[in-house]
């Protein structure tokens, strides 16, 4: 027996052979929701940010970042203010 084939032959061979048992349940119809192991998916469409994109996005993930940890400090600061007056 193939080893490709092993799958779809086992549902028609005898259990004498190899075929799968007559009380065996019966194979799904629908797909899996998980994808084969083997299945590669498609490769992708997106191109990559060039160096003024890239210099551009990190500048904005920076003030970002400084914007919230001013945040955090402001309302640190607060809620230290609010435990000491108490």
């Amino acid at each position: 027996m193939v080893a490709g084939c092993a799958n779809t032959t086992a549902d028609h061979a005898p259990t004498s052979v190899g075929g799968l048992p007559g009380d065996a349940p019966a194979r799904q119809t629908a797909p899996s929701a998980y994808p084969a192991v083997n299945n590669v998916p498609p490769p992708r469409s997106d191109t990559l940010l060039n160096s003024e994109e890239q210099k551009k996005l990190e500048d904005e993930l920076a003030q970002a970042r400084n914007r919230a940890t001013a945040g955090a400090g402001a309302e640190a600061a607060a809620a230290g203010k609010d435990s000491a007056s108490k």
